[in-house]
């Protein structure tokens, strides 16, 4: 009988195991504010964190190879400004960008390579955001130029719960035939409830074209995170070669209708 409710206990944490292991990462830029008015406060927050970001499980984030902004043609380094903080009790980063003139503001990120033993591999996530101010929304549809990276086709801001958010998928400036787009809502303050744990993340194919589309359920931030696998490999210390999972991600903000 203890033996049987021995293997019991060994079967039942052994399914939780691969729960947890199954679960999707997100490298996350997450700011205070996406759409600065005239009379709002003009300094934005941005945290920068890498995480399980429906679940609340955060993983160590060191600090970026890059991170910088795209605003009215120009590109500026934020690297240095970077403070260290803490986001779901692991290691993160913050700024504090006071938003001085009219446009489109493209924050992005690119990690070091994460180690993540459970898939064998190792991950990048190309991470970024975009904020709009005082009334200039031209230009929320141009690239970055990222390794790989998500270019949106609906508008990243201003987007009511239930709305459909359409992106491009492209590695190396070409755009992905049905390339994989994990979904996740930022339950930040740990209220939500997935039915099942099929429901935490959901996974979305793009079209032959690279195009996904996705209708957000509830206001609040969704990163849309598109992966695919580098022609590269790297080395673990050991000098063992292991694969590249490239990440795309994009964060949006959905909002109640009021």
């Amino acid at each position: 009988m203890y033996k049987d409710i021995f293997s019991a206990l060994l079967i039942t944490s052994f399914i939780f195991s691969g729960v947890t292991s199954a679960s999707a990462h997100f490298g996350m830029a997450i700011p205070s504010d996406s759409m600065v008015m005239q009379q709002e406060n003009r300094t934005v927050n941005l945290k920068l964190s890498f995480s399980h970001p429906f679940e609340g499980q955060g993983m160590e984030l060191v600090k970026p190879k890059v991170f910088a902004v795209i605003a009215n043609g120009k590109k500026k380094d934020l690297l240095g400004s970077l403070k260290k903080t803490k986001v779901m009790g692991n290691t993160a980063w913050d700024i504090n960008y006071k938003v001085k003139r009219p446009g489109v503001y493209m924050f992005y990120m690119e990690p070091e390579p994460y180690w993540e033993p459970a898939e064998d591999c190792f991950i990048i996530h190309y991470t970024k955001t975009i904020v709009t101010a005082f009334g200039d929304d031209e230009g929320w549809d141009e690239e970055v130029g990222l390794e790989t990276e998500i270019v949106p086709l609906s508008k990243p801001f201003g987007l009511y719960a239930g709305n459909v958010f359409q992106g491009i998928v492209k590695l190396d400036g070409k755009p992905v035939p049905y390339a994989e787009v994990e979904v996740e809502y930022y339950n930040k303050d740990g209220k939500s409830k997935a039915p099942t744990d099929y429901m935490v993340t959901q996974t979305i194919k793009a079209d032959k074209n690279g195009v996904f589309t996705y209708a957000a359920p509830k206001a609040g931030w969704w990163g849309f995170a598109a992966l695919n696998e580098a022609d590269y490999k790297l080395k673990l210390k050991s000098g063992e070669k292991k694969g590249v999972e490239l990440g795309a991600v994009i964060w949006v903000k959905f909002h109640d209708w009021k």
